[in-house]
């Protein structure tokens, strides 16, 4: 479901359906109960490598896939982008609703899990997915939803903590394995795809801020051809 949040409209004042969500309810629950602990989880400043990498591209339409309080979304707003803000908990969109709201931008917002989603086809001229949570799957559901967003000719941009993939599960329930990594979605790109980027960096990290003590990002930049 999608809805609208536009600075100073009625919309922008209108807490979110609580039977809109498409996806996994024990998803949402798990994402809300993170974010609903503390009264903000992330810097509150846009991914440096969102930064470095969008600074050549023309503002069009963009899929920021995991929005978190809305950081990016906001940035992306800021700067001449027709933001769509996807994101599984209510409780982080209502935040970026009122990031939004305070910085006078609009931006549309989908309460989804990214394979359920049912985003219009080939439409985002970018599709960023920073850090992203995705639960892996045996078709790649995520993966394949991640590629068919971008429009011919656009980029999708898939940023993540550097070797994370090859950990061992952790005590608290994390295990690498339920996740997908930036190598799972480069090994589908076909000839229809042209890769910009895709390489280890060091990360422009925030101060403060939930995963500020990761050093190294992977990039992943690629072009859909065709």
């Amino acid at each position: 479901m999608t809805h609208d949040i536009t600075a100073g409209s009625p919309a922008s004042d209108t807490s979110l359906p609580g039977d809109g969500y498409v996806g996994d309810p024990a998803v949402r629950a798990e994402w809300d109960s993170r974010y609903a602990d503390l009264q903000q989880l992330w810097s509150g400043r846009p991914n440096g490598a969102l930064v470095a990498e969008v600074a050549g591209l023309a503002p069009g339409r963009v899929l920021d896939v995991g929005c978190g309080e809305g950081a990016d979304a906001v940035w992306l707003a800021r700067g001449g982008w027709d933001v769509t803000a996807l994101e599984v908990s209510g409780v982080a969109l209502e935040r970026t609703a009122g990031h939004a709201r305070d910085a006078g931008v609009a931006v549309r917002w989908v309460h989804a899990a990214l394979a359920e989603a049912a985003l219009p086809p080939a439409s985002f001229d970018l599709v960023s997915a920073q850090y992203p949570a995705l639960l892996r799957t045996p078709d790649a559901a995520a993966e394949r939803a991640l590629l068919a967003a971008v429009a011919p000719g656009g980029v999708l941009l898939l940023v993540h903590h550097a070797g994370m993939e090859t950990r061992q599960a952790h005590d608290s329930g994390f295990d690498p394995a339920d996740y997908v990594w930036p190598s799972m979605v480069a090994a589908l790109l076909t000839d229809d795809w042209k890769v910009e980027v895709n390489e280890q960096r060091p990360r422009v990290a925030p101060e403060a801020g939930a995963g500020a003590h990761h050093t190294d990002d992977v990039v992943l930049r690629a072009r859909r051809l065709r």
